[in-house]
């Protein structure tokens, strides 16, 4: 965890550098569907429709 700003510049410095620009294509990846049977992969959408991403806690 950063706790301080300087410890928070470093970090983002260095990460920086590997994040994703705008206008990036997404690195594919595959993932279960919701009832945990099918994978399904992002690149079965690209080019077909806009795919939302959320990233969350339901506990």
């Amino acid at each position: 965890m950063i706790t301080d700003r300087k410890s928070a510049t470093t970090w983002q410095k260095k990460y920086d550098l590997q994040a994703p620009k705008v206008g990036d294509t997404a690195p594919d990846f595959s993932l279960c569907d919701a009832n945990g049977r099918n994978s399904v992969r992002l690149s079965d959408y690209r080019q077909k429709m806009p795919v939302a991403l959320i990233f969350g806690s339901f506990t």
